[in-house]
């Protein structure tokens, strides 16, 4: 998925504006930019794309994103 809509704006947002068609089904979000996982928690950053920060993700990223360690890097 594209991590942020086509004006920049992000598209993980800390409360879904749209109807529900099923809650808490998603464990793990891939964007172009990262690897995302589900927890009970709160989001937590796993993985990168070679190039991009912690903070690139986190200014589209609505919620705050919890780090458990570096995040690993992305392999294609």
């Amino acid at each position: 998925m594209e991590h942020a809509t086509r004006d920049g704006k992000p598209k993980i947002l800390k409360k879904c504006s749209l109807p529900l068609t099923g809650v808490q089904v998603v464990d793990t979000v891939v964007s172009e930019l990262c690897v995302i996982d589900v927890t009970d928690d709160g989001l937590v950053l796993k993985e990168l794309r070679p190039g991009v920060t912690v903070e690139d993700v986190q200014r589209l990223t609505e919620p705050k994103l919890i780090l458990a360690g570096e995040p690993k890097q992305m392999e294609f």
